[in-house]
């Protein structure tokens, strides 16, 4: 049968835009899927979505492009189905112009099911759809959510539709409450959650991870408040938060505000997520609601046991309190410390979270895509018995593995024939000895292809590193090349392909999966070259690639605190010792050598460079202050940064709050080559009062 889902924006990575990807991979293992958005604001979707299903949009609103249409004048008129702006408002709010499109598509499709995924188009399909085909509805978030102004146009189209589905059974209930005449079939689905390619997390990381949308219900504040009560305990953990949204500023300085800069990280967004899971221990939900919990699911696949808050709808179905995860009581009073003790509870057991994340593996099955496209199929057939039975399709195989719905985008084009992929898909990740292992799908190699080859950008190629590629290939499976840790990559960037050696032409490779985690618990790397280091990720276009370190001798910021008297940094020396005159320098960049060092004594490992003499500005906008250890008394100086870990950039990532001196603010940051340097700015009178 053809299945049609409707998304106002299949474009980014929200949880009903990857809910969506997910089941409709699922649901094309038999059946003809297609996703419809509304919108279009950029030109190819944050996620890949499963090459048998097709994506459409209906109005293009990439801006600043030829095809722009926000300017047309349809699109300037209201739309006749939702005028209250408290309803629908912003660049892709609906209009006249929506209205004709959406109105135009659901009058010619041939789809079997139609399937409308936010309220907005559950008033389209109920006004512009036919009886030729079923009319779902889903809601992905919950009843309450919505403003009454909202429920006055979706609430009859609801009741016109031939389903309607939510993601946890209480919610069900609530609308079966308040539409007890609906026609429509009232009932729970929840999500579709793939388990992950990525292997699961060990359990042995000292992390804790949440993720989601940074807004003000998924109280992040709440999570950051508890963690600030382990922190003293635990000084060993830390808390790594993903997503992006309006909340990031308040967490920011809630974070500075704590002190807690160097133990608890926004991340920003991540796609995929899960081998970000992976890394973790423990998961952690403190929202005040949750229709759904898309995220907890996610961390339950990966093997973590997940905190959350006993908030209404989505934890309380997915978690058993005890068994393979806990719920924290929703109090206003109380929550923050009820959560720190279970924070406390789970941090200090590891015989508790190995228990509860293996009974979290085993919960997380229910919610497979292949489960949740069956109890669709199931509806499909009690709305209109016999409809499913037609158009079966082969499941996808290899194919589906590899490109699979809900991961990150590929800038590589959909799977061609044998060897004429443009850019074969690797997969690689980091082994516990430290080595690199790339693989490779045995579809997209040829009999030509020899080698994996590791080219170093800076020196334009001169640099190379290449290892063989096993001869034997077996249709179906991954080829795999190892670099071990004790091949000497100079530092810099390298950009990875397969290449055919006896012509030297390559592809390069782009990054289906990076699995970094074994990063966490390893340490800088002592070689006959130097002290080494090396991070594969995925670059910003989507391809593989590897940032790599090597220099004679390190100093390691461990720790790096803004105090009232200057900036400590803590140390950790690489291929040298602390002697007798240490001292931590901060050295003007690009001076003219009449302004000189800033100079502190070294004492146990640590040192602290007082503000007074960088806050005195020189240059034009900015001042820049290099950091340096010097390991005795006239020793060569050594730069100071921060290699160790899984970070191939840390600028922008590890953040530190200003200190405001004299009319300038202070800034340590890590730059693009992860060096520690400090930023001296001035700053407004408001600031300069701080």
């Amino acid at each position: 049968m053809k299945i049609e889902f409707l998304l106002h924006n299949a474009y980014g990575i929200g949880g009903t835009i990857r809910s969506t990807v997910n089941l409709a991979a699922a649901l094309a293992d038999r059946h003809d899927v297609r996703i419809t958005s509304v919108n279009r604001p950029v030109d190819e979707p944050e996620l890949t979505l499963d090459p048998r299903v097709r994506l459409t949009p209906l109005v293009d609103m990439r801006e600043g492009t030829d095809g722009d249409e926000y300017g047309s004048p349809l699109n300037q008129k209201p739309s006749a189905v939702f005028r209250d702006e408290r309803i629908d408002n912003g660049r892709m709010a609906a209009t006249a112009l929506t209205d004709e499109r959406v109105a135009a598509h659901l009058a010619a499709t041939d789809a079997d099911v139609v399937i409308a995924t936010r309220p907005k188009l559950i008033g389209y399909l109920a006004k512009y759809g036919s009886d030729r085909y079923l009319r779902l509805g889903q809601e992905h978030l919950t009843h309450e959510a919505h403003v009454p102004e909202l429920h006055e146009v979706m609430d009859p189209a609801i009741a016109a539709l031939d389903a309607f589905t939510t993601v946890s059974e209480a919610d069900a209930g609530h609308y079966r409450a308040a539409l007890p005449d609906a026609r429509a079939r009232i009932l729970s689905v929840p999500n579709a959650v793939p388990a992950p390619v990525a292997a699961p997390s060990d359990g042995t990381s000292k992390v804790i991870v949440s993720a989601g949308r940074l807004v003000a219900v998924k109280r992040y504040d709440r999570l950051i408040a508890a963690f600030a009560k382990v922190a003293a305990e635990r000084p060993d953990w830390h808390l790594r938060i993903y997503g992006r949204g309006p909340a990031k500023a308040g967490l920011r300085k809630q974070i500075e505000d704590l002190g807690l800069y160097e133990r608890v990280t926004l991340m920003g967004a991540r796609s995929p997520i899960e081998t970000e899971w992976s890394k973790g221990a423990v998961a952690a939900v403190a929202s005040d609601a949750e229709s759904f919990g898309m995220t907890i699911v996610e961390a339950m696949h990966a093997g973590l046991p997940v905190i959350a808050t006993d908030c209404p709808y989505g934890p309380r179905e997915i978690l058993t309190d005890g068994t393979d995860g806990l719920l924290v009581p929703l109090d206003d009073s109380g929550t923050v410390d009820a959560y720190a003790e279970a924070l406390l509870k789970l941090t200090g057991d590891a015989a508790l979270r190995r228990r509860l994340g293996t009974a979290a593996r085993e919960t997380a099955h229910r919610y497979e895509p292949s489960r949740i496209a069956q109890r669709y199929e199931e509806l499909f057939e009690e709305l209109r018995p016999g409809c499913t039975g037609a158009q079966k399709k082969a499941k996808g195989g290899l194919l589906r593995g590899l490109f699979g719905a809900g991961r990150a985008k590929q800038p590589a084009t959909a799977p061609q024939p044998q060897g004429e992929t443009a850019h074969p898909t690797a997969r690689c990740r980091v082994e516990a000895d430290g080595a690199l292992t790339v693989l490779l799908p045995a579809e997209q190699l040829t009999a030509a292809d020899s080698h994996l080859l590791l080219r170093h950008r800076g020196s334009k190629g001169k640099e190379t590193v290449r290892v063989a590629l096993p001869a034997a290939r077996t249709p179906g499976s991954w080829i795999a090349a190892r670099v071990e840790r004790s091949q000497t990559m100079p530092e810099g960037r390298w950009d990875t392909y397969a290449e055919r050696a006896k012509d030297k032409t390559r592809r390069r490779l782009t990054a289906a999966l990076v699995e970094q985690k074994a990063l966490l618990g390893l340490d800088l790397d002592r070689t006959d070259a130097g002290i080494a280091a090396r991070v594969p990720y995925e670059t910003s276009d989507g391809f593989l690639a590897v940032r790599s370190w090597l220099r004679p001798r390190h100093a390691e910021a461990t720790e790096v605190r803004v105090g009232e008297d200057g900036i400590t940094v803590t140390l950790a020396p690489h291929g040298f010792a602390f002697g007798e005159g240490a001292e931590l320098i901060a050295r003007l960049r690009g001076g003219d050598g009449s302004t000189g060092d800033v100079r502190c004594a070294v004492e146990d490992g640590a040192g602290t460079l007082p503000y007074g003499p960088m806050a005195r500005r020189i240059g034009d906008e900015q001042d820049l202050w290099d950091l340096y250890a010097r390991p005795a008394a006239g020793a060569a100086p050594v730069r100071v940064g921060r290699l160790a870990g899984d970070f191939a950039d840390r600028k922008g990532v590890d953040t530190f709050p200003g200190a405001v001196r004299e009319g300038v603010r202070l800034r340590p940051y890590f730059t693009v080559t992860n060096d520690l340097t400090v930023v001296v700015k001035d700053v407004d009178g408001e600031a300069a009062a701080e």
